[in-house]
């Protein structure tokens, strides 16, 4: 290829075909042919974010210094000589504010071309200076890393760096100011083990390797192989530690949308035609068993299908940030009219496939661990939290054992009922034992009108207690599962109407209806403060048991029926 060729077209890093320099340009530099993301400076991933002309950097004041006379084969001054000559900043770090389709915030970004985007002291005191400015105004802040660790010419202050960014993010935290990660090729080191995995949403680029030890420290200490796609950000994904995995073309509208959901609402809920909830038990057009087989039927909409109908607008968030991201425990935040909320559900499917990918809608304790991350990031932006319940019980595997089953429905149940924002439970169908209630501490319980919810299925109880699964209608007539028999008892507040053939006959009209029991539900919640909001949740489960308590209703004595 001649001299003049070379300056018009690049060569792709992944698949090795030629594109045209402008071509790739206007791709957002993300190959056309295999869809590579080419890594960019920090002023050009801007660019692609912001809005027009919105970005205003910060001061760049801070200037690192040799403080340990480090030399390797040239000395640490002459290093950064050059980077500042072929950079044209003074470290590795681009900071400032600016907004995406209209939203302030603060980001900071590292430019991997200064010495592999290294953390120094310059680069930790200016991603603290982000997060205080951010604090000061009240504004998100965006972290952008591209980085192979911290800085070695810099000794234990380089470390030291480490602490000083995760506190800040801390900081933020505590100040209930969203911190968004965006992780890109590559993030490692000092640098991934600090801010870069703090934030309250993670979000990383397609193929980015993202880990703590790199690929070549990993092969020459244990002396392995590793596996395809190791430390990748789709690796990362699967295996729980990150949110989503973002294209460069989808990056800015991503950001935008989590911008609004995690950021300030109004109370104001939309307008609804569904059926009103019911208050008093409907009459009985099936037997229990009838009503258990319905709650189960493969058809019923799945909390996806409600997610869409529902909410205006929802982002999915995946991960319990320690070791996967379960299938069978769906979540993430939304919009219900001007209220943004946290939503949380159990996931099943409609086929083979789906079901077997969602464990039936049984999750292991990551998929709990999951629920516990989120019902947390609800309380920390004040975000009312809405469950839905669809699960024949938590997996009972040898490996949810091993990853401590138990814990986790126990977290989630200790959580929900310290949240300081309302909570309301839908039971959409199957209400299977611990790995329901997990979803189901909250300030009201509502419950589809087919949909059963019991401390163990007829099966299981017919098993323990007759020797035979063969007396399950009868064992399920006797627990009083259905959703009349649990308004009865107080179990649950209100009735979602179903069609007369079941919620998978028209599901469309079924949610509305959810959506209709929720506005009605939601809306005196949202006035009340979050220390009457415990204190109502802790109020409705001490009185189930309690002699002068228990809330049994005989609805045929009562006048207003």
């Amino acid at each position: 290829m001649r001299a003049d060729q070379e300056v018009q077209w690049r060569r792709c890093g992944a698949c090795g075909a030629f594109v045209y320099v402008k071509r790739l340009d206007r791709n957002r530099k993300v190959c056309p042919e295999c869809q590579f993301h080419f890594r960019i400076p920090p002023h050009t991933r801007i660019e692609q974010l912001a809005d027009a002309d919105s970005f205003r950097p910060f001061p760049d004041d801070h200037r690192p210094r040799d403080l340990l006379e480090f030399t390797d084969s040239k000395p640490y001054p002459d290093r950064l000589r050059d980077a500042q000559a072929r950079t044209g900043r003074h470290d590795a770090l681009l900071a400032g504010e600016l907004t995406i389709e209209g939203r302030r915030l603060v980001v900071a970004a590292i430019d991997f071309s200064f010495m592999g985007g290294s953390m120094g002291t310059v680069v930790g005191e200016g991603i603290a200076a982000a997060a205080r400015h951010a604090l000061s105004r009240r504004l998100p802040l965006l972290l952008i890393a591209a980085s192979g660790g911290a800085r070695m010419q810099e000794g234990a202050l380089s470390l030291m760096q480490m602490a000083k960014t995760a506190q800040w993010v801390a900081r933020l935290r505590e100040a209930r100011l969203p911190v968004i990660n965006l992780n890109t090729d590559p993030t490692f080191g000092g640098v991934s083990a600090s801010f870069a995995m703090l934030g309250d949403v993670i979000l990383a680029e397609p193929g980015s390797l993202v880990g703590f030890a790199g690929p070549q420290v990993i092969r020459n200490t244990i002396r392995q192989e590793l596996p395809a796609g190791f430390q990748s950000a789709e690796f990362l994904l699967e295996h729980g530690m990150i949110d989503a995995v973002v294209p460069r073309e989808n990056q800015r509208e991503h950001l935008a949308r989590l911008l609004t959901l995690l950021g300030p609402s109004v109370p104001e809920l939309p307008e609804v035609s569904g059926a009103e909830p019911l208050t008093a038990p409907p009459p009985a057009v099936r037997g229990t068993r009838d009503t258990v087989a319905l709650a189960r039927d493969i058809g019923r909409p799945t909390t996806q299908e409600y997610i869409g109908c529902v909410f205006d607008d929802f982002v999915s968030l995946h991960g319990d940030r320690v070791f996967g991201d379960d299938h069978a425990l769906t979540g993430g935040v939304a919009r219900l009219g001007g209220r943004n909320v946290v939503v949380l559900g159990h996931q099943k499917g409609h086929d083979t496939a789906a079901l077997v990918r969602s464990n039936f809608g049984m999750p292991n304790p990551e998929g709990y661990r999951k629920a516990l991350r989120l019902m947390r990031l609800a309380d920390r932006f004040g975000l009312p939290v809405v469950a839905f319940v669809d699960t024949p019980g938590a997996f009972p595997g040898i490996g949810a054992e091993e990853r401590g089953q138990s814990l986790a429905i126990a977290e989630c149940i200790l959580e929900l009922s310290r949240l300081r924002v309302p909570v309301v439970s839908v039971i959409t169908g199957e209400g299977g034992s611990g790995g329901a209630l997990a979803l189901g501490v909250a300030n009201s319980v509502l419950m589809l009108e087919n949909a059963y919810y019991s401390v163990i299925s007829p099966e299981g109880c017919s098993t323990i207690l007759f020797g035979t699964a063969e007396r399950a209608g009868q064992a399920a007539d006797a627990l009083r599962l259905t959703a009349a028999d649990l308004l009865r008892l107080g179990v649950v507040d209100a009735i979602v109407p179903e069609p007369p053939d079941g919620a998978h006959t028209a599901p469309y009209p079924t949610a509305l209806n959810v959506k209709t029991a929720l506005v009605r539900t939601l809306g005196p919640l949202l006035d009340l403060p979050g220390d009457r909001l415990v204190e109502l949740r802790r109020e409705r489960f001490d009185r189930f048991g309690h002699p002068e308590r228990q809330p049994l209703v005989d609805w045929e004595k009562r006048d207003d029926h």
